[in-house]
């Protein structure tokens, strides 16, 4: 199998080569150096090629070294001494050709147009009542801390909390390149197994809470007619000092073709928060069209947030055993407390390893 990986990689590599060989030559052409427009696209392309060329090389090099060593080792008349050195020295170009294995794979996998955008990640309480809002909270302070590890900016378009702390729902900003590259993976029903503070029996209990990423839409993305939005003002409510209750600060705006309903009230400003709540009405209206286009919306609805039922988690959070169990991948770590801490790119690392693998 590894062969057949390997066989593959090198001859993608080698196709990339192949054709960038073919675009210098392009460019010694003195009928195509006329064309200033034919000259850019060749440029273009070439440059998305370069690394992929240079790698094609790397590896063929490897590859031929490989070569080299096993036919010292193969023969019955090479002495102990050059053995032993020929053996350190193939293990040390298998750990290089796996690491070419790697940077070919990323290389060569399909780019997802959406990975460098900025992201509306929504988090909403499933099943479990109370325990399920408490948890939601939690979870949105863990992603505050997964950003600012990042050095991404978070902004809270707007939270609906209950009477005792616990998260009803909410809608975050992302702002940084690469986060939804990262946090697509988070997409799907999170499960919390501990015992409320409330149950005086110690018994254990199990809630959920949904979470959808949504790569933010541009204005070219999506076109919005005006004449299809009410938009509605209202008071804050929550923190926010003086002017919340007292200012018509906030905004809702309902997208009637689609009946999408998008509320903001983090800032003071109603122009601000008018300007935010189009930024997620855009995104959530264009991943509507994505999600048409792929061909069914109720099945990718399913695969973003499902029901809310405990049975569709793709990740466990076991509070009595400090341990977090992604269920896609089936990896269980027992670091639960520093998860919470926003300390989650050991699991993102390994989903993505995972996906780049399939």
């Amino acid at each position: 199998m590894p062969e057949v990986k390997e066989a593959f990689l090198l001859s993608r590599l080698e196709a990339a080569a192949s054709r960038y060989d073919e675009l210098n030559l392009l460019l010694a052409d003195p009928s195509v150096l006329s064309k200033q427009e034919q000259v850019q696209k060749i440029n273009k392309e070439r440059r998305q090629l370069v690394e992929a060329a240079e790698l094609c090389g790397e590896y063929q090099s490897v590859l031929r070294h490989v070569s080299q060593v096993v036919e010292i080792i193969d023969n019955p008349d090479t002495d102990t001494e050059i053995m032993l050195l020929a053996g350190e020295e193939l293990k040390e170009l298998h750990t290089r050709r796996a690491e070419l294995d790697i940077r070919a794979a990323e290389l060569l996998k399909p780019k997802d147009l959406n990975d460098e955008k900025n992201i509306f990640v929504e988090i909403r309480a499933g099943t479990g009542g109370l325990e399920a809002a408490l948890f939601a909270s939690e979870m949105l302070r863990m992603y505050a801390r997964y950003t600012e590890k990042h050095g991404w900016r978070t902004e809270i378009v707007n939270a609906n909390h209950n009477d005792l702390g616990g998260l009803k729902e909410a809608t975050i900003l992302i702002e940084g390149k690469g986060a939804y590259s990262r946090f697509k993976f988070e997409r799907g029903v999170h499960r919390v197994q501990r015992v409320p503070i409330t149950e005086a029996s110690g018994r254990l209990h199990t809630s959920t809470v949904t979470v959808a990423v949504l790569p933010e839409a541009k204005d070219v993305d999506v076109q919005i007619d005006q004449k299809d939005l009410r938009i509605d003002t209202f008071c804050s409510s929550g923190p926010g000092g003086q002017g919340v209750n007292t200012t018509y600060s906030a905004v809702r705006i309902t997208h009637m073709p689609s009946g999408l309903v998008v509320s903001c009230q983090d800032e003071r400003s109603q122009l601000k928060n008018k300007q935010t709540a189009m930024r997620v009405l855009r995104s959530r209206l264009d991943e509507i069209e994505r999600i048409k286009q792929d061909g069914d919306i109720a099945k990718n609805r399913r695969i973003q947030v499902g029901s809310g039922e405990r049975s569709e988690k793709i990740r466990t959070y076991n509070f009595p055993q400090n341990r977090v169990t992604d269920h896609r991948i089936g990896l269980s770590l027992h670091t639960l407390d520093r998860t919470l801490q926003g300390s989650l790119d050991e699991l993102v690392d390994a989903l993505a390893a995972a996906d780049l693998a399939e």
